[in-house]
C-alpha cells in the first residue's frame, strides 16, 4: 500500500488517459482490452503493461469488478479502528490478508484505520471482524451500512 504521493513525473499523459477511460465503464466483450487498446491508439499488450504497472507504482490499488455483495444475500460492514502508529504496517498487513478486507484506508485521526468488510453471509461480517480482533488485539469498530447512496465518484487523473 502506497502511503506517499506518487512524484509529479510517474505518470506519463497515456497513463493518465488510460486511467481516466477505464473510470468511465469497461467494455463487456471478448476482449475488453483490445477495445481499449483501439480507443486509445495503443497495442492491447501496451494496455494490460500499463495497467499492471500502475497497479505496481501504487497509482491504482486495484482493478477489477465491483461486486454488490448484499444483492447477492451477502453484506458490506464499514469498519475502523485505533492503531498506533508503531504498529501500522503491521495490523495493516493482518487486516489486508483477510479476503474479505474490500479496501483499506489512512486516516489522520484517532481511529487511523478504515476499511470495508464484504462478507457472502451478514453473519461474516462479525466473524472477520472477531478474527481481525484476536490477531491485533484491537477493537474493530462496525459502521453496517443502512443505505446506499450512489455518487458517481470519479478521480481525473
Amino acid at each position: 500500500m502506497r502511503r506517499t504521493p506518487l512524484p509529479p513525473d510517474a505518470l506519463d499523459e497515456t497513463d493518465r488517459k488510460l486511467i481516466n477511460r477505464l473510470q468511465d465503464g469497461f467494455p463487456l466483450t471478448s476482449h475488453p482490452f483490445a477495445g481499449i487498446a483501439q480507443e486509445m491508439g495503443l497495442e492491447e499488450a501496451d494496455v494490460l503493461t500499463r495497467i499492471a504497472n500502475l497497479r505496481e507504482l501504487g497509482a491504482i490499488t486495484r482493478f477489477g469488478p465491483f461486486i454488490d455483495a448484499a444483492a447477492m444475500g451477502g453484506a458490506f460492514c464499514l469498519c475502523a479502528m485505533e492503531v498506533p502508529e508503531d504498529r501500522f504496517e503491521e495490523v495493516m498487513t493482518l487486516v489486508n490478508a483477510h479476503a474479505e478486507v474490500a479496501h483499506n484506508y489512512e486516516r489522520v485521526h484517532r481511529l487511523n484505520m478504515w476499511f470495508v468488510l464484504a462478507c457472502d453471509r451478514p453473519e461474516g461480517i462479525d466473524e472477520t471482524a472477531d478474527r481481525i480482533e484476536a490477531e491485533t488485539g484491537l477493537t474493530v469498530l462496525r459502521f453496517p451500512k443502512l443505505k446506499e447512496f450512489f455518487i458517481g465518484f470519479r478521480v481525473t487523473a
